[in-house]
């Protein structure tokens, strides 16, 4: 048993780092808490989720066959404390055979006795409760002596003695209650022990003759003796990406299953459980995987990772086939949380690494997590024991693919993996090996090409619709919507309607099961063979589109928009979509990329055209509003507001829909028929790009030109307060840029004159300037002025 107890931390009125003492006959949980001079009398039980802190008020006594369940918070105040059966002075007091249910609230100095229980959501707070008392659900005790044997009902306030006496008394069936709460704890105690212990024979005896079910708390016999399978199935081993995998999940609060199936039954996506995992310890999950393995020999077998919180899937990862391979490499990961260090290992030697690591990046900069680098040799990386890379303070793909690049550079014969981390939720996402000792690594392009679209999440290969049949990619991708709870529907759209973006449903597909929905897509397929037809993922409970993705083309391909590679080792992501559909696009790489860049940050995008007459005036004119919040969407009604004005100037404007106002205009096409010539730049009447445009333009002389001058003008207006940074060349790959002088001037020209003496000072290195907004203490535009 592993049991999460702290010492208690020194304070100005605790310096002893006192430690909890636990009865070996008690059962604590592994995700309780317990912190400080806590003593656990014998065969007590802490549920999960238990927060027992005696860091504050201090020492706690929770008494013999006491239960503490599930959500309890037990804490004590640093004045106060309450007399012990035992004459000594304890914050927190509380007897024998007690019971403390579910989301309770002891609040110490607290006393209560012998036999008492205290009903879910109850707070105990500066009283007694005496020997024998039932406080009820959702009831507040304060300030008061509870006598002993008095019954407290649901809702109840005490905060005065005359209310405490004047409870009735509790009655046989409270008491007969009260002891079966405590019997059923018991019971589950000593289930815990038994489950514990038989996993302890197992490693103890590492045999490997019968496996162990160890769902039903029984050991199989043959030949008299008990045999456990913990560490091998049929002489082979379970490898240690299977292992870290575990190793993984669990350390994130996940639950382990397990599922099989015979080849027909893989082929139709119909699992069978087995028997259920209720070990949370690695030791106890593993034994229970080989248990499985070993009982469907010739068959699929697949571990299933459960987010017991949401209620949902975050992982399926095939770990054995018919013919006795053992592997994590088979992965089919339903999010891409917890994923197995071997999924992208080895896509460098397929020559797709080079896309898929970008787009990862990619995504997870658009979904908002922050990303870093670990590296582990071969010992340390069988230990899991990895050493972090520099950190990466990038925000931008740029800057983190350089980063990705010097950590592999740094450690050539070592593994480098990338982690993604969600900073709100202050946890890792995602664990992906992209660098192997032998050399093989997810290679990294230093930058993406300029306007390249994100893939879409699934990798569909091209074939017929006219044999009825969808490819297992596509399947995969229903089936990973489906298990994260989206529902799904389909459009389609004849040639004209789709370069205007204007999509028509087809039936609406009721059906929740994978077969179901397949049905329908191939229904939808088949009665529109000549046209465009597409998959829509939608979030329910956000009422939104997460994935807008083309099944089949009007020439007969299926999924000819996807742009993935199948096989991709991360784990497609529903809320990154599809590129714009049309393949010859006339929109330049750098007014995709802008579009892409102001998505991610939740801007809107609207388009406004002008002839060269209301072009000198600035006066434009709105083309029709863009509705659609993903890429492809915005894309093709861009190309659709192109295509109606093809003689006149068109831009784009980037709106922030909180603060109601433009962020960006960009002029995307010009009357000579050049699209995006001057993406980020001052032409004409048309304003400068505000402070999102991050764009790359150089300036070769030391002078700074009109335009740059223009964008520091309006950055100024803005309220955006304007830096510099420089780095030569090596550290220009890297992403370490060196900031020059600060510059405290809110004039125009003072902040051009330091732009410049900031180039002059440093010629033949790469010179950016770098826009702040202060309110919001963030970065808001980061442009290269000046090139070696």
């Amino acid at each position: 048993m592993v049991i999460s107890s702290v010492v208690a931390p020194q304070t100005s009125w605790s310096r002893d780092l006192a430690e909890p003492t636990v009865d070996p006959s008690a059962y604590v949980h592994a995700f309780s808490q317990i912190i400080g001079e806590v003593h656990i009398g014998p065969n007590a039980l802490v549920a999960p989720g238990a927060s027992i802190r005696a860091d504050e008020g201090t020492p706690f006594h929770i008494g013999e066959s006491t239960n503490v369940q599930d959500g309890v918070v037990i804490h004590g105040l640093e004045q106060g404390r309450v007399l012990g059966d035992d004459h000594q002075h304890y914050s927190v007091w509380i007897g024998k055979n007690t019971s403390i249910t579910h989301m309770a609230l002891i609040q110490g100095p607290a006393y209560i006795g012998n036999s008492c229980f205290v009903g879910f959501r109850s707070t105990v707070f500066n009283a007694r409760v005496g020997e024998g008392c039932i406080v009820m659900m959702h009831a507040l005790i304060q300030d008061v002596e509870i006598p002993p044997g008095k019954y407290v009902p649901s809702g109840a306030i005490i905060t005065n003695q005359q209310q405490a006496n004047r409870l009735p008394d509790v009655q046989p069936a409270d008491i007969e209650f009260v002891s079966h709460v405590v019997g059923v704890n018991q019971a589950l105690r000593s289930g815990y022990h038994s489950a514990e212990d038989m996993i302890s024979t197992a490693q103890i005896r590492n045999e490997t003759n019968q496996p162990t079910n160890y769902a039903f708390n029984h050991l199989s016999t043959s030949g008299g003796g008990s045999h456990l399978n913990n560490t091998h199935v049929n002489g082979k081993s379970l490898s240690v990406d299977i292992r870290t995998q575990v190793r993984q999940l669990l350390a994130q609060g996940f639950r382990i299953g397990t599922e099989h199936a015979d080849k027909r039954r893989f082929r139709a996506n119909a699992w069978n459980p087995c028997a259920p995992i209720a070990a949370t310890q690695e030791s106890g999950v593993l034994a229970a995987l080989e248990a499985c393995m070993a009982e469907h020999q010739g068959e699929y077998v697949r571990l299933v990772g459960i987010d017991p919180t949401a209620k949902r899937r975050v992982l399926e990862t095939v770990i054995q086939r018919p013919d006795g391979v053992t592997s994590a490499e088979t992965s089919h990961t339903a999010t891409p949380l917890a994923s197995s260090p071997r999924q992208s290992g080895t896509a460098g030697q397929t020559g797709q690494g080079n896309t898929d690591v970008t787009q990862q990046v990619r995504q997870l900069l658009t979904q908002g997590f922050r990303i870093s680098t670990e590296h582990a040799d071969k010992r340390r990386f069988r230990a899991n024991a990895w050493n972090p890379c520099a950190p990466i303070t990038a925000t931008q793909e740029s800057g983190v693919l350089a980063a990705l690049e010097a950590c592999m550079g740094e450690h050539p014969g070592e593994y480098v993996r990338l982690v993604a981390i969600d900073p709100q939720a202050k946890r890792r996402v995602l664990e992906t090996v992209i660098q192997r000792p032998n050399g093989s690594a997810a290679g990294i392009a230093s930058h993406a090409a300029a306007g390249a679209t994100a893939p879409s999440p699934a990798s569909v290969s091209g074939g017929s619709p006219q044999n009825g049949v969808l490819e297992a990619e596509l399947a995969q991708q229903v089936r990973q919507l489906l298990t994260q709870g989206f529902q799904i529907s389909t459009e389609h759209a004849d040639k004209r309607r789709f370069r205007a973006n204007a999509w028509n449903p087809c039936t609406p597909i009721t059906a929740t099961r994978e077969s179901g929905v397949l049905t329908a897509l191939k229904a939808c397929m088949g009665e529109h063979p000549g046209e465009y037809v597409r998959l829509i993922g939608i979030d329910p409970k956000a009422k939104r589109r997460v994935l807008e993705t083309v099944i089949q083309r009007p020439n007969g391909a299926i999924g000819g928009a996807f742009q993935g590679t199948a096989g991709t080792s991360a784990a497609p992501s529903p809320t990154n979509f599809t590129s714009s559909p049309t393949q010859s696009s006339p929109i330049d790489a750098e007014v995709t990329q802008q579009v892409h860049q102001l998505l991610a940050q939740g801007f809107r995008i609207g388009t406004e055209h002008a002839d060269k007459r209301r072009f000198r005036a600035n006066a434009w004119t709105p083309c029709a509003p863009i509705t659609a919040t993903q890429a492809s969407g915005v894309l093709a009604a861009l190309k659709a507001c192109m295509g109606e004005h093809p003689g006149e100037y068109v831009r784009l404007i980037g709106i922030d829909p909180k603060a109601k106002r433009r962020v960006l205009e960009m002029v995307i096409q010009r009357p000579h028929g050049s699209a995006g010539n001057t993406p980020s730049r001052a032409v004409g009447g048309e304003a400068a790009p505000s402070a999102p445009s991050f764009s790359s333009g150089s300036i070769q002389s030391r002078g700074l030109n009109a335009e740059l001058a223009q964008q520091v003008r309006q950055l100024l207006a803005q309220g955006f307060r304007i830096g510099t940074e420089h780095a030569d060349k090596r550290r220009f790959r890297a992403n370490a840029w060196t900031p020059c002088a600060p510059i405290n001037a809110i004039q125009e020209s003072n902040v051009i004159a330091a732009l410049e003496a900031c180039m002059a000072e440093h010629q033949g290195e790469y010179v950016r300037l770098v826009a702040i907004d202060s309110k919001a203490k963030r970065r808001a535009l980061e442009q290269i002025i000046q090139r070696p």
